[in-house]
């Protein structure tokens, strides 16, 4: 028996998650949006493959490391000011990445940008969760839309906007998310601050819990594959900017449809752990696919974007059972979570140049496929787990139907 969680539509909503929902639309941009233009950077910047993959490492592994302090600056300062915070720090540093002269230099502004994308990231999954109605599988099914459409929109601005000059997508984000952060300032209304300060230590002390690091484990692994797709396929694609853009915006429409619609379609048929076994086993094979195909443009177009599909579902299923898996409060579990699977996301695409310029362009995909594969082995190692969040997620779910019955 699983948790359905079709019971209520999650976009009936309170303002204030909409305007956090919106705002996660723009930052969630960020992270497709300099994909159609890594080959012209590459070649712009006379910079090799793996060293524009460090516009994803250093971002992504600066986010990773600076999950350990939102909770500790959100419990002293408020969620709506770390919200702003982090909107801040991500206007100021896209900015400056399209101000700056070399790939050094937008490699440091992307680490700068990665500090206020956890700042944002994790506050605002809590700040949805806590003031979503519906119930919890609701809120992530919203945060995930959020999540799927600006991932589609980003390769498709990115496109757009490199094809004018590869200095357009960084500042195209960077006005995006003045916007954002106007209108957060405007429509959050301001959250007192938790009783409870959160420590630095906290995300870490929660990772001692077994359900909560085979869930992370198992995120590094299946990053480092999505990652690997995402950070790398644009190279032996050998398509222009805007061309990449329509590839990847067709993988980003994939990734949306398939996380609010075929997640739950799957999990309320299949229950949470045969979903991820089944998932997780199609993206590796993609994955694989993509390895073995690797100089067959089409093939490769096809399969990055089939993988969109893998992803979307994995996502939302994958984010709701860790938060009922984890016994620690959401903002601490969505941190330590963050924490392990950012660094998978991080190490990846770099990892990919440096194994395609040594050993050919197939390796890093046979790598990646390998990766995702042994996360099936690491998420099985908990499956008994997987079936106590299942059981959460039903009461849950059942208890937000009820509280939503009028009395009487």
């Amino acid at each position: 028996m699983s948790a359905d969680p079709r019971t209520s539509s999650p976009f009936k909503q309170p303002k204030a998650v909409w305007a956090v929902a919106f705002a996660c639309v723009i930052s969630f941009m960020g992270i497709g949006l300099v994909d159609p233009i890594l080959p012209a950077l590459s070649s712009k910047l006379r910079a090799t493959p793996s060293q524009v993959s460090l516009l994803f490492t250093s971002y992504l592994v600066v986010t990773a490391v600076a999950m350990l302090v939102t909770g500790f600056v959100s419990s002293r300062i408020g969620a709506k000011r770390t919200l702003v915070a982090g909107l801040v720090l991500i206007v100021l540093f896209s900015a400056a990445a399209g101000a700056s002269g070399g790939i050094d230099g937008i490699v440091g502004f992307r680490a700068g940008w990665g500090l206020g994308n956890a700042l944002f990231i994790a506050t605002s999954l809590a700040v949805i969760v806590g003031s979503a109605s519906g119930g919890f599988a609701g809120a992530i099914i919203l945060y995930e839309t959020a999540l799927g459409i600006g991932i589609a929109v980003g390769p498709l601005l990115g496109g757009e906007l490199g094809g004018i000059s590869w200095r357009g997508p960084f500042f195209g984000v960077s006005v995006l998310m003045a916007i954002a952060l106007i209108a957060t300032i405007v429509l959050v209304e301001p959250t007192p601050t938790p009783v409870r300060r959160a420590s630095v230590l906290d995300p870490l002390r929660a990772l001692r819990h077994r359900g909560l690091l085979t869930m992370g484990l198992t995120a590094l692994l299946y990053n480092w594959g999505f990652f690997t797709v995402l950070g790398y396929a644009p190279f032996p694609m050998d398509l222009g900017t805007h061309e990449l853009g329509y590839v990847f915006t067709g993988w980003g429409l994939f990734v949306a449809f398939f996380s609010v619609f075929g997640a739950p379609w799957l999990q309320a048929r299949l229950g949470i752990a045969r979903a991820l076994y089944l998932n997780l086993t199609l993206f590796a094979l993609d994955i694989l696919v993509i390895a073995v195909f690797t100089d067959s443009r089409a093939t490769l177009i096809a399969a990055v974007v089939v993988a969109g599909a893998f992803i979307g579902v994995n996502n939302t299923i994958t984010t709701q059972a860790v938060m009922t898996v984890a016994p620690v409060e959401r903002p601490v579990a969505s941190a330590a979570y963050g924490f392990v699977r950012f660094i998978g996301g991080g190490l990846a695409p770099y990892a990919a140049g440096k194994l395609a310029e040594r050993t050919g362009v197939h390796t890093p995909f046979y790598v990646g496929a390998a990766a995702v594969a042994l996360g099936i082995a690491v998420l099985a190692t908990g499956h008994s787990l997987l079936a106590d969040a299942e059981r959460a997620q039903i009461a849950e779910a059942r208890a937000a139907e009820a509280a939503s019955v009028p009395a009487g």
